[in-house]
């Protein structure tokens, strides 16, 4: 990302694009895009503040507002703004938006109450777990109840996920069950939970299992959960997975991250530079 300028006037551009071509935008623009009457541009202004980080107290401010627009909305009552809106506050870092995001949980578009629980297991204030706990009320049962084979009724992936991120131990009676959910992701989603709520190893093997099977979209999904919970021992069949180079590199680097941060600088432990060697022979 370049930089120019200073303060909220500063111009964000992709790496090797110029400041002042389409891609490139202000702080002030951005905020001011987001409050403006054009649909596209505030979709993609919600999206911009949260891809670089732009948390200024005026962008946070903006973004909580965009949670309840009501102007930019499909014709199958989506809420496109919304959703962008959310996202981005998790990417933030500031607590305001936690009652906010809370609120979204009773939006209709499905979309919107996912993307609210992804950002609220971000922003790590535990004072949302009464309510993520109360939205698995009914266990798997209730979890397919309604769904027609579609949609589930609430986003538990997310939910499941959150939770675990949260290190949320009195959640885990009602995500264990999802271990035996007829869904193979929410099983993976419970297996990551299980996993960082509790540290026993025979959730995250679950995964490192789940790389071996049928289906490219759940070898994604499992490459996904063990770099979020950096699961060392999972290295080597991460590497060895089915899958394309760019998303075991995303996932490795998940691992490699988690041992960095157990590590005191500027030393690296064994299982980083395995991980290294291993994200070299992908590139």
């Amino acid at each position: 990302m370049q930089e120019s300028s200073f303060g909220d006037s500063q111009v964000f551009s992709p790496v090797g694009e110029p400041a002042g071509d389409e891609a490139s935008l202000t702080v002030d623009q951005a905020i001011a895009n987001l409050r403006g009457p054009d649909l596209g541009l505030r979709y993609y202004a919600a999206w911009w503040l949260g891809r670089f980080r732009i948390a200024t107290p005026e962008s946070v401010d903006a973004l909580i507002e965009g949670l309840s627009d009501e102007s930019d909305r499909t014709a199958e009552g989506g809420y496109p703004l919304r959703r962008n809106a959310a996202r981005a506050l998790g990417k933030l870092g500031d607590l305001r938006a936690v009652q906010p995001l809370l609120q979204c949980l009773d939006c209709d578009d499905f979309y919107v109450r996912e993307a609210a629980v992804q950002s609220l297991g971000m922003l790590g204030d535990r004072s949302c777990v009464p309510v993520l706990l109360s939205l698995l009320e009914g266990g798997v049962e209730a979890s397919q109840a309604g769904s027609k084979g579609v949609q589930l009724a609430q986003p538990y992936n997310a939910i499941l996920e959150a939770l675990g991120a949260l290190g949320a131990p009195e959640a885990v009676s009602l995500i264990e069950p999802f271990l035996n959910h007829p869904v193979e992701m929410l099983q993976y989603a419970a297996a990551r939970a299980m996993y960082e709520l509790t540290q026993d190893s025979s959730y995250a093997e679950r995964l490192v299992q789940a790389l071996s099977g049928d289906k490219l979209p759940l070898r994604r999904a499992a490459l996904a959960d063990l770099g979020a919970i950096g699961y060392l021992p999972a290295a080597d069949a991460i590497a060895q997975t089915l899958a394309e180079n760019s998303l075991k590199l995303i996932a490795l680097k998940g691992l490699l991250e988690k041992q960095v941060l157990q590590t005191s600088a500027p030393s690296l432990s064994e299982g980083a530079i395995q991980v290294m060697v291993l994200m070299d022979e992908l590139l």
